[in-house]
């Protein structure tokens, strides 16, 4: 399921204690005033710190975001840093792309797999880049403090984008970074990330799809997957560390901090996290657009996507070199398929636009 995934560093947890979860957008820089206290009730053995901390090593530092480097703020896919040695771990869907660039009829990495036996064959993957949060900061005051309260549409805009313009070039300037300042809660409040890119990612192995891609479209948002979803790339830097260019002369990526895997297996009602750059959230949507989502868009997007499908499909089935330069165009378009399907599902059996009318009707009429 390929993720579209927002621009700011967002956590999203859920912790298991007794069957009980709570889940949310959660930002990391705002953890240890509302959510670490809870955390640790349930079972968190760490601090906020641990998580979040841009003076010391902390996870922020080796959980990461995929970008393209044509838009570094597009985080695609969420990795993880899993040596010191800049190895990277992804899901397959995320790495498909790359896997299939290299990909040809006579060296079929995507039905295949691929594996570097060395670091000498690792390869490059121009135009990929993954991007690591540096620090987060709330600028609300900065970016709303100057903005009247008579003002019209156009000038609140104006003044709000000439303050962000303003503000991301001050946080990044006589570095290397690349800043962002986005709106949350429908624009009453502002963050600002400060972002580092490294250029120069390397694939390092991939299963055969028979693996990474089990189940294909009919398995794919369904509950549980059997699928070995998984890829792994490398880091490479220049001399000093610091992001850089492809180069034979690059050495791999030496991170301030990188995941360990636990062998020791896990207890019922353990605390259960995850950490990533996840998408937008709808789920604060009113009901006249869960309405117009689940009768008017979703049904003619399913539709086009449906035709769509089944011509790329019938000429992938006719050709195997077709059948490997539209495996990615067909796998993102079969994604957002299979989502639309669900999702009027999901909204269907759970009564979702009555419920919405019903909060409606409440929030109206008291």
């Amino acid at each position: 399921m390929t993720k579209r995934l927002s621009l700011l560093t967002a956590i999203l947890f859920i912790a298991v204690l007794f069957s009980h979860a709570n889940e949310g957008m959660w930002l990391p820089i705002l953890l240890k005033k509302y959510n670490i206290e809870q955390m640790q009730k349930q079972g968190f053995k760490l601090s906020a710190q641990d998580i979040y901390d841009i003076n010391n090593a902390s996870l922020k530092d080796a959980v990461v975001g995929l970008v393209s480097l044509k838009n570094p703020f597009h985080h695609f896919c969420t990795g993880e840093i899993i040596s010191n040695q800049g190895l990277l771990l992804t899901n397959h869907h995320c790495g498909y792309r790359s896997i299939q660039s290299h990909s040809s009829v006579e060296n079929d990495y995507l039905t295949d797999g691929f594996w570097a036996m060395s670091k000498n064959e690792e390869l490059p993957n121009d135009g990929m880049g993954v991007c690591f949060l540096k620090r987060m900061e709330d600028v609300t005051a900065q970016v709303l403090g100057n903005v009247p309260n008579d003002a019209n549409a156009y000038m609140r805009d104006s003044i709000i984008s000439a303050n962000i313009d303003t503000l991301e070039k001050k946080a990044i300037k006589g570095t290397h970074y690349l800043a962002k300042i986005k709106p949350f809660f429908a624009g009453n409040e502002y963050y600002l990330s400060v972002y580092e890119i490294f250029r120069d990612i390397r694939l390092v192995g991939a299963p055969p799809s028979a693996i990474g891609k089990f189940g294909g479209d009919t398995d794919n948002w369904m509950w549980p997957r059997h699928t070995g979803d998984f890829s792994m790339f490398r880091i490479y830097a220049g001399k000093n560390n610091e992001p850089a260019d492809y180069s034979d002369d690059n050495i791999p990526y030496k991170p301030k901090k990188h995941l360990e895997i636990a062998i020791d297996g896990i207890e019922k009602g353990d605390f259960t996290m995850v950490m990533g750059y996840p998408g937008t959230t709808a789920e604060y949507l009113p009901s006249y657009a869960v309405e117009l989502q689940t009768q008017t868009k979703n049904p003619a997007r399913i539709k086009i996507r449906t035709k769509g499908l089944e011509l790329m499909k019938a000429e992938m089935n006719s050709n195997a070199e077709v059948r490997i330069k539209y495996a990615a165009k067909a796998a993102s378009m079969a994604n957002s398929w299979k989502k639309w399907i669900g999702e009027n599902r999901g909204l269907s059996k759970m009564n979702a636009l009555d419920k919405k009318e019903g909060w409606k009707r409440i929030l109206w009429h008291g």
